[in-house]
């Protein structure tokens, strides 16, 4: 169950406050705002260097800044007036090397240190800690933009086969029993047989692992066969990180050969829903969000 952020006067989100978007990289940071926006509500966006859309942030209040410059943050957000914050968008995890904190972040440099050591879950659930110490609520993305949320069941007109719910559940069973290793949020599974686990590389790049295990004849299924499955890890923080598709993962499932993908509907975002449907008709890909109460329990 997602938690929603409560006012203590109102009993609701806090929309008479500006929101603090810390903004990376893809499409979803853009249908967060203009979600955001259209009900009338202020943003004030953290714009991470090198992977913000600077289009997106020059149209709003913003100050560019690095994942390690959590002062910087701070200060910004209490100028605009800010108290709830949304993290939304790709950021690439920085190794130690590269890490520059500002004066203010500091004192916090033994734990995020300690969690870097972690996996990805563990890293982003210390900044949320961190962030709620200093007064700050920390929303999930669909909380303030609900139209990104992944519906159940099929979207557009190609609808899996039984074989492909097969995979489906093998593929969910797995992400399971990984979960508490921390390891990734994605899977690919054809006709039971599993040909890849998204690790540090990301979806895009475990599907362009596939096309080129399937380019070597490598993949023992013919091409149309196979699933890509995501659902997040069974103890996420579900307000940050959630699996997220677009329309670049139809046209990856596309290029390697598989028959359609699957999301854990409730808890998974879609970027630029009628863009990824068009592709998904297009390609002769199904795309499907997973519902325990229609499609019966995961493993």
């Amino acid at each position: 169950m997602i938690r929603t952020a409560q006012d203590s006067t109102s009993g609701g989100l806090v929309e008479h406050t500006p929101l603090a978007v810390i903004c990376g990289g893809g499409s979803l940071p853009r249908a967060v705002v203009e979600a955001v926006t259209r009900r009338g509500r202020a943003v004030a966006i953290f714009a991470l260097k090198g992977f913000a859309d600077p289009a997106l942030v020059e149209r709003h209040p913003h100050v560019w800044g690095t994942v390690t410059q959590y002062g910087s943050f701070r200060r910004f957000a209490r100028a605009e007036g800010c108290r709830e914050v949304v993290l939304i968008g790709s950021v690439l995890r920085p190794s130690l090397s590269q890490l520059s904190f500002d004066l203010a972040t500091v004192s916090l440099i033994p734990r995020f240190v300690a969690a870097l050591r972690g996996g990805d879950d563990h890293l982003l659930s210390a900044v949320a800690r961190v962030m709620e110490e200093d007064g700050f609520r920390l929303l999930a993305s669909h909380e303030v933009a609900p139209d990104i949320l992944m519906p159940a069941g099929p979207l557009g007109r190609v609808q899996p086969t039984e074989d492909d719910m097969a995979d489906i559940r093998r593929g969910l069973g797995l992400l399971a029993a990984m979960g508490p290793y921390d390891v990734g949020q994605a899977v690919v599974v054809a006709r039971d047989y599993v040909l890849a686990v998204e690790a540090a590389e990301g979806t895009d790049l475990m599907l362009q692992r596939v096309a080129d295990l399937r380019g070597h004849r490598r993949v023992p299924t013919r091409a149309g066969q196979g699933v890509l499955v995501k659902a997040p890890k069974p103890h996420q923080d579900r307000r940050i990180d959630l699996p997220t598709i677009g329309p670049d993962t139809v046209e990856g499932v596309a290029r390697a050969g598989l028959a359609g993908l699957a999301v854990a509907a409730g808890s998974s975002l879609v970027a630029e829903m009628e863009a990824l449907v068009e592709s998904a008709d297009r390609l002769g890909i199904f795309v499907t969000g997973w519902d325990p109460e229609q499609n019966g329990p995961d493993p």
